[in-house]
């Protein structure tokens, strides 16, 4: 059963781009998630807490297949942190995170919609 849902109307930072900025320098990196963080945290304050044990379940919409799923899908680590910030969950701890679902469709509008769905 589906708690909640809420959509980032924009592309998140791949792991590549991501390793790139912390070669060249950390504060570039430290930057780019604190923006990333900052944005979801933004989005999901608007949304009810949610104080269950929870699956997550990413559909990631991709301009194309050029990078690899696994880089794409490292950004969940700035989705749980935003949704942390943003206090809609109390930590992302294996308490609360009890199992990960991803998706990726192609699309010419990147986006990502994220679904919480109760461990029951």
């Amino acid at each position: 059963m589906i708690i909640t849902q809420f959509t980032i109307p924009f592309e998140l930072c791949d792991l590549n781009t991501y390793i790139n900025a912390e070669r060249t320098n950390r504060f570039k990196a430290a930057k780019i998630k604190k923006e990333q963080t900052e944005s979801i945290a933004w989005i999901t304050k608007q949304l009810t807490k949610v104080d269950v044990p929870f699956k997550l379940k990413v559909v990631w919409y991709v301009k194309n297949k050029k990078k690899d799923p696994d880089n794409v899908a490292f950004a969940k680590k700035f989705i749980l942190d935003g949704m942390k910030e943003g206090g809609m969950i109390e930590n992302d701890g294996m308490a609360q995170v009890v199992g990960f679902e991803d998706v990726f469709i192609v699309t010419s509008e990147p986006k990502v919609t994220v679904f919480l769905y109760s461990n029951e």
